[in-house]
C-alpha cells in the first residue's frame, strides 16, 4: 500500500497543472460546506442572544382600552391591571409557570456624584429569571427582600455610570424623591435590541412591594404597569404542533397563552374575552420559534449550496480520472502484461482519485477555519455572533468529503482495472 499511495502521488505530480485545477473544486467545496455553516450558526447563536438578552418564551401583558361593548358598558373604557391580577392568574392559570407585576415610573434619582431622571420599575424576584437580569456585582433581589418592604435597588450598567462613574456602586445609597434606596446589584452590560420602556442598562430596579408603597401609581395605590409572565415548558414545546395546525396569517392566530390571560382577566374587568384592545400581550415565544426556524432553514439552505458545490468537485475528478485512464491505457497494459493484478491496478486509479479528493479537501477545510478565524477578529453586528464551526460541522465536511472521494475514484479505478491487456497493449492516442 506504501508503494502504491508514493506512485499515486508521483502521478499525481507529473501533472501538477491538471491536479491543481482539480483539487482546486474540491477545495472550494469543502470550503463552501465550511463557512456557509458557520455562517448559518453564527446567526443561530446570535439571534439566541438577543433574545435571551430581553427575555426568552416569555409573555408582557398590557392595560388597554376595550374596543367592544361588554356588560353594558360601552367600548372606550380604560382597563387597569392590579396587583391583584397578578395573584389571580397564578392561582387560576393552568399555562402559566412563574410571573411577577411590574410597576414602573420616570423619576429623578440622585447619588452623591451626580442626578438622572429614568425609568424605576418595582419587581418581584420572579422578573429577574423572566427577563434575564444577570449581575455583574452585587446580588439579586430575594423574596425576603420583598416581604420585609426593603428599600434596595439593582442598577443598570449606563444609568451606574451616569451615577457612580467609574466607581462600585454597590453599596452606595442614591435618593428616589428623598427615599434613601442602597444598591445592591448592578446588571452586566447588556446588548438589548428589543425593549418595551427602554434598554435594561438604563434602569434602575426595586423590590415590588416598596414601589408600590413609596411610589404608587398615579391611577391608584393597587394599579401596576404591566405583568411579565413566564409559561410552562411544555407550553413552548407545542408551539410548532400549534403553528402547524393553523390557517392564514399567524398574526391574526390567538394563542393559548393569550387567550387564557385575556380570558382571565376579562371576568375581573369586565370586558369581553375576545377583546384584543382591553389587554394586549405580547408573547416572545413565538417570535423565538418564527426566527429560529429561518436560521435553520437559511442554515439548512447553505449547507445544500456547499454539497452542490462539492458534487461538482468530486465530478470534475472522476473526469479528470477517466481522462487519465484513457491517456495510460497502454501503460495499464504493459503492467496486466506483466503480472499486475486487477486488482492492484483498481487500487492504484483508486487511491490517486482518493488522494487527490483528500489532499484538496484537507486544504480547503484549513483554509476555511483560517478563513472563519480572521472574520471573528472584525466586530460583529447584532444577532451575529461570528462564523462558528462546530464539531458537528467537521464530521459532516469530513464524511461528504470521504464520500465524494470514493464516489468518485472507484468508476474511472475500475475502468482502468476492466481493461483487457492485449487491446489496452494494441490501443493508440
Amino acid at each position: 500500500m506504501r508503494d502504491v499511495i508514493r506512485q499515486s502521488i508521483d502521478n499525481l505530480r507529473a501533472n501538477r497543472l491538471r491536479s491543481f485545477l482539480t483539487m482546486f473544486g474540491i477545495l472550494w467545496g469543502i470550503v463552501s460546506i465550511v463557512i456557509l455553516s458557520a455562517v448559518g450558526e453564527g446567526f443561530r447563536r446570535g439571534n439566541d442572544q438577543v433574545l435571551r438578552e430581553f427575555g426568552r418564551n416569555m409573555a408582557v401583558v398590557f392595560p388597554g382600552r376595550t374596543s367592544l361593548e361588554s356588560g353594558g358598558s360601552r367600548a372606550g373604557r380604560l382597563v387597569r391591571l392590579t396587583a391583584e391580577d397578578a395573584r389571580a392568574l397564578e392561582r387560576r392559570s393552568r399555562l402559566v409557570r412563574v410571573l411577577s407585576p411590574e410597576l414602573e415610573r420616570y423619576l429623578t434619582i440622585k447619588s452623591q456624584f451626580n442626578a438622572a431622571s429614568a425609568n424605576v420599575a418595582g419587581i418581584e424576584p420572579a422578573y429577574q429569571e423572566i427577563r434575564t437580569i444577570e449581575l455583574d456585582r452585587g446580588r439579586q433581589f430575594n423574596w425576603a427582600d420583598e416581604e420585609q418592604v426593603r428599600r434596595l435597588a439593582i442598577i443598570g450598567w449606563d444609568l451606574s455610570r451616569q451615577l457612580f462613574g467609574e466607581r462600585d456602586p454597590v453599596g452606595e445609597t442614591v435618593s428616589i424623591r428623598g427615599q434613601q434606596y442602597t444598591v445592591v446589584g448592578r446588571i452586566r452590560r447588556k446588548e438589548q435590541d428589543s425593549n418595551y420602556s427602554g434598554p435594561d442598562n438604563r434602569k434602575l430596579f426595586v423590590p415590588f412591594s416598596a414601589m408600590i408603597r413609596d411610589f404608587p401609581h398615579p391611577a391608584g395605590p393597587e394599579v401596576i404597569s404591566r405583568l411579565i409572565v413566564a409559561p410552562h415548558d411544555w407550553v413552548v414545546a407545542d408551539l410548532p404542533n400549534q403553528l402547524a395546525a393553523r390557517t392564514g396569517r399567524v398574526t391574526d392566530v390567538v394563542w393559548p397563552l393569550e387567550r387564557e390571560i385575556r380570558t382571565i382577566l376579562a371576568e375581573r374587568h369586565g370586558f369581553d374575552p375576545t377583546d384584543t384592545s382591553a389587554v394586549a400581550v405580547w408573547d416572545t415565544s413565538l417570535e423565538t420559534l418564527m426566527f429560529g426556524r429561518i436560521i435553520i432553514y437559511m442554515k439548512q439552505f447553505f449547507t445544500l449550496v456547499g454539497f452542490v458545490t462539492l458534487g461538482l468537485g468530486g465530478i470534475g475528478v472522476m473526469n479528470i480520472m477517466l481522462i487519465a485512464v484513457r491517456e495510460r491505457t497502454r501503460e495499464i497494459g504493459v503492467r496486466k502484461a506483466m503480472g499486475a493484478t486487477t486488482r492492484l491496478v483498481l487500487r492504484q486509479f483508486f487511491m490517486e482519485g482518493f488522494t487527490l479528493t483528500l489532499v484538496a479537501g484537507g486544504a480547503g477545510f484549513a483554509l476555511a477555519l483560517l478563513v472563519c478565524q480572521l472574520v471573528n477578529l472584525l466586530p460583529m453586528p447584532a444577532r451575529f455572533s461570528g462564523m462558528i464551526v462546530t464539531w458537528q460541522t467537521g464530521v459532516v465536511a469530513i464524511l461528504t468529503l470521504v464520500a465524494v472521494g470514493v464516489a468518485s475514484a472507484t468508476y474511472p479505478a475500475r475502468r482502468a482495472a476492466e481493461l483487457p491487456p492485449v487491446e489496452a497493449l494494441r490501443y493508440e492516442m
